[in-house]
């Protein structure tokens, strides 16, 4: 089995429970809204990145990042865009989509595409929760959680 931590909208914030969460992961995917490379820096020693750009990702070090990326991990195809709203209309060949922006956790299979927003880990916003979310793939087959991080 593998696992993948899908993180997003950390808006220069990373928890502590984030990191703990996150410890053990294969990969780490970033749906966007991290504001400073140093969010990064700090996930990066904990597994391969992929991040791509958010709509305040306009700073030094976070204004080069793709606006949408396709990567396959165990076997699953995954893409990965910050809004929702700029998901291709054709997903033929995608397993797994994941959003940020919303703030709001979602796991919600479409069709044969599973949909995950893993929330905001970053400051909390009005009274959304604080969450990321993991991904397990295991014979190809990609499943998701969401993993709350602040009560």
């Amino acid at each position: 089995m593998m696992r993948i931590g899908l993180i997003s909208d950390t808006h220069n914030l990373v928890r502590p429970e984030a990191l703990e969460a996150l410890r053990g992961v294969s990969h780490i995917i970033h749906a966007g809204d991290i504001c400073k490379r140093d969010v990064l820096d700090t996930l990066a020693p904990l597994a391969p990145l992929t991040v791509v750009r958010g709509n305040n990702d306009i700073g030094e070090g976070v204004a080069h990042l793709p606006e949408q990326a396709r990567i396959e991990l165990g076997g699953v195809t995954i893409h990965v865009v910050h809004d929702i709203a700029d998901v291709p209309m054709q997903l033929d060949g995608i397993d797994v989509v994941v959003t940020g922006h919303s703030h709001k956790p979602l796991i919600e299979r479409r069709g044969n595409v599973l949909f995950v927003n893993p929330g905001s880990a970053g400051p909390r916003r009005f009274r959304l929760p604080v969450t990321l979310a993991l991904l397990d793939i295991e014979d190809g087959k990609p499943q998701a959680r969401i993993v709350a991080l602040a009560t």
